[in-house]
């Protein structure tokens, strides 16, 4: 006669937990360094989707264009038409550099000065999440840009 065991099989979920316990608490990421700035990712994953729901309620809310009798109300509704499009077009890009800033922060990357490597302050991250520039090269560059101009 076997004997039956008594332990209670732990399912796969639950053993990462338990492992997470042994190893002092914290859960290990596969093969990832663990996440340096989770409150700055949720806080750009969160303004992600907001955008992302916006543009989806934008598009699906579209109202045609409509004919007005009055030239004053015709012109007053393509104002509103362009000023729509470029608070899109700016959404888009804020889009574009939440997605790289992300991307930075899966390779480790992120909070690094792009121009002088060193790193870029945790207030200026929070202040600013998709910058990829430290106080001293951003005005540098705002300098420059002056000067050019």
């Amino acid at each position: 006669m076997k004997a039956r065991s008594t332990a209670k099989r732990v399912p796969a979920k639950s053993s990462s937990r338990l492992a997470a316990t042994r190893s002092g608490g914290k859960k290990k990421q596969s093969g990832a360094a663990p996440a340096k700035y989770p409150d700055i990712r949720r806080d750009l994953e969160r303004q992600r989707a907001a955008i992302l729901d916006e543009a989806g309620e934008v598009l699906t809310n579209r109202s045609g264009h409509e004919a007005f009798p009055d030239v004053s109300d015709q012109a007053s509704a393509e104002v509103d038409q362009n000023f729509s499009m470029r608070i899109r077009d700016r959404e888009r890009k804020l889009l574009k550099k939440i997605d790289e800033a992300l991307d930075r922060m899966t390779a480790s990357t992120y909070g690094i000065c792009e121009a002088c490597e060193g790193e870029i302050p945790y207030k200026r991250l929070k202040a600013r999440p998709v910058t990829t520039l430290c106080i001293e090269c951003k005005t540098a560059q705002e300098e420059e840009e002056q000067a050019r101009r």
